[in-house]
């Protein structure tokens, strides 16, 4: 049997959702593309063959149960788009979050190193789904959509549910300071910063200032300051584990995995 013939090894969330609501994430494995995209490369635009992304996004689907993704053209902003059952035979829309209240519509985001961020109402009566890079954080992405969803659902905050998928982990995600400064975090003269904005200062070896990131941490930073308390992280690491994850950071050249989150 064929790695493509055999069932996706999806990551299912560790949260505790509502049975109405359906959440995975792709891995690598489970697809029919060719190296540096091997296998279940879920991404146009990365290089890959299109026939070989169309066929693993229909696998993609099959595996949805019978709901069906909205792909975003994600540009690292914090736009939040409205899904309506109209849209998912139109162009694929720009945006790096949506939400909806729709059945069967799953709000889905690809990722390589960016930290997808599903998040439901408690009694499961409305879904989203962000593409959390450090660039979407720094602008609001978490709190654009903490705020769509729950003007659009009647939900407040404090109802929301949230999980934070895998994504470049903080031994390895190393920025300069213009990262820092995004964040509205200045170091001092020597290089050092509180430990508790995310940040820690580890210059190269040639002295050159950088610091290590934590994506999941300034993420529950920002959900918590949107309201929203009731976080689950997968705290895996897209750099550390190339078995299961495509990461930009390591490869360069190389697939797109995808979260998605619907109502059943």
């Amino acid at each position: 049997m064929t790695d493509a013939a055999l069932p996706l090894p999806l990551l299912l969330p560790a949260w505790p959702a509502p049975d109405n609501i359906g959440a995975v994430m792709s891995q690598r494995g489970g697809g029919i593309s060719a190296a540096p995209w091997n296998r279940l490369n879920l991404g146009h635009g990365v290089g890959d063959a299109p026939a070989a992304v169309d066929s693993n996004r229909a696998r993609f689907t099959a595996a949805l149960g019978g709901a069906r993704p909205m792909w975003l053209r994600l540009v690292h902003g914090c736009d939040v788009l409205q899904l309506t059952p109209a849209q998912l035979d139109g162009p694929m829309p720009t945006a790096d979050a949506a939400w909806t209240a729709e059945r069967g519509i799953a709000c889905t985001v690809s990722v390589a190193d960016c930290l997808p961020v599903l998040l439901a109402v408690r009694d499961g009566r409305a879904v989203a789904a962000a593409h959390a890079g450090w660039r979407g954080l720094a602008q609001g992405v978490l709190e654009a959509t903490v705020h769509s969803l729950c003007r659009g659902s009647g939900a407040v905050p404090g109802e929301l549910l949230a999980w934070l998928g895998p994504c470049i982990g903080p031994r390895q995600f190393e920025v300069g300071a213009d990262v820092l400064a995004a964040f509205g975090v200045a170091a001092d003269g020597a290089g050092d910063v509180a430990h508790d904005a995310g940040f820690v200062y580890r210059p190269r070896p040639d002295g050159a200032p950088r610091w290590l990131a934590d994506l999941p941490r300034l993420a529950r930073q920002r959900l918590a300051l949107a309201g929203v308390s009731a976080v689950a992280v997968d705290g895996a690491c897209t750099v550390e584990d190339g078995l299961r994850f495509f990461s930009f950071r390591r490869d360069g050249v190389t697939g797109r995995m995808a979260a998605a989150i619907w109502r059943r």
